[in-house]
């Protein structure tokens, strides 16, 4: 399975959105990988970054995911970040994290921003119909989605961010989802 590099926590804020898990070789990469990257550290996007977000995550999604990941992949992980005009992969990280902040209140449906929260209590809806769930795989889901909305994640302080997130709303929506 190819690795899809990205944030912690943008996968944690767009979760409530896709409600994707997180393999733990790939959360261990991704700390490894951006120690200085701060999760509260919002900032305001520009289109040419959000264009250089998806175009670095395509070529991210070669790499394949292995425990102890070692100095040379990082720094091919950095590399590929420097090709997109980033100064390195925690740079890329934080960016990423600001554009999942955006992602995480949008509605997969309509395209507008509601909220994660409201985001979340749609999923939670569309988890108790989905018919085809086991009784006990749809509790988990509901369990976990209850624990997303018990703490969910800062409101959007640049508002801007959520302009891009809608405009490409379908890219970055296929760029944050797993193989």
């Amino acid at each position: 399975m190819h690795f899809v590099f990205r944030p912690v926590v943008a996968l944690t804020l767009v979760g409530a959105t896709f409600c994707f898990a997180i393999p733990a070789s790939q959360i261990a990469l991704a700390q490894a990988s951006k120690p200085e990257a701060s999760a509260a550290k919002q900032l305001a996007l520009s289109e040419k970054q959000v264009v250089a977000l998806l175009a670095a995550q395509k070529d991210l999604d070669g790499f394949v995911a292995t425990p102890g990941t070692n100095a040379a992949v990082l720094a091919q992980i950095d590399g590929v970040a420097r090709k997109h005009g980033f100064a390195n992969y925690a740079e890329y990280t934080i960016l990423f994290e600001n554009i999942g902040l955006a992602m995480a209140g949008i509605d997969p449906k309509t395209k507008t921003y509601v909220g994660p929260v409201a985001v979340i209590k749609q999923k939670i809806a569309t988890v108790q119909a989905d018919k085809s769930l086991s009784a006990e795989d749809r509790k988990e889901a509901i369990d976990d989605l209850n624990a997303k909305m018990a703490s969910p994640p800062p409101a959007v302080e640049n508002k801007g961010n959520i302009d891009l997130a809608i405009k490409y709303y379908d890219k970055l929506a296929v760029a944050l989802k797993d193989d």
